[in-house]
């Protein structure tokens, strides 16, 4: 079990990691589409405040579910690792979040959080529209792309393709690199394509 808790331990590490390089990825091309998101990394202003002081909440399609299946995962209750008890509410469901972005670094929807609390009540009231999920350490429901596209409050879609492929050993010369690109381009509103 001791063994299983440290491989545990360096996933998370590496979970955390990549998340942390997306928000900034997130931010920087939000930045460029003319919204301001300012992120909290530490634990207590995570705690405290949430996971940002402009109340978005952004999560990483690091599966790339949205390209495999069809669908993207609105996070609504999660565990810090896996353990009997119950969810502690993600993002969505704390007060001060209004908008949630979800994505990869193809595509990124931002939701406004009263529609996707309002499909979550819709769900636990037994009149499903979408699919509930749960693993070890989160909970939520699967929306098809196709509903996203047509709900988002925004999409932004960046060209970072040829920015990601690559081998990422070294995360943060890759967060340098995607940042430099972002700012490298004149006219910063030829990032994002239809």
């Amino acid at each position: 079990m001791e063994t299983s808790c440290k491989d545990y331990q360096k996933y998370r590490q590496a979970q955390l990691q990549d998340g942390e390089l997306f928000q900034d990825f997130v931010v920087d091309i939000a930045w460029q589409a003319g919204l301001a998101i300012a992120q909290y990394t530490s634990k207590p202003y995570q705690f405290a405040i949430g996971e940002s002081r402009t109340g978005v909440e952004i999560k990483h399609d690091k599966a790339r579910l949205a390209k495999k299946t069809g669908n993207i995962c609105i996070e609504v209750a999660e565990k810090a690792r896996p353990r009997p008890g119950p969810y502690a509410p993600s993002g969505i469901m704390r007060d001060g979040h209004w908008l949630y972005a979800i994505g990869d670094y193809d595509v990124v929807w931002f939701f406004a959080n009263n529609l996707l609390r309002g499909l979550y009540k819709v769900i636990v009231a037994n009149k499903p529209k979408y699919r509930r999920y749960e693993t070890p350490t989160s909970q939520g429901f699967l929306v098809p792309t196709r509903d996203a596209d047509r709900w988002a409050a925004l999409i932004l879609r960046p060209d970072a393709k040829g920015k990601v492929d690559k081998a990422t050993a070294g995360l943060e010369a890759l967060a340098r690199e995607l940042h430099q690109a972002a700012f490298d381009n004149p006219n910063q509103l030829e990032l994002f394509t239809d």
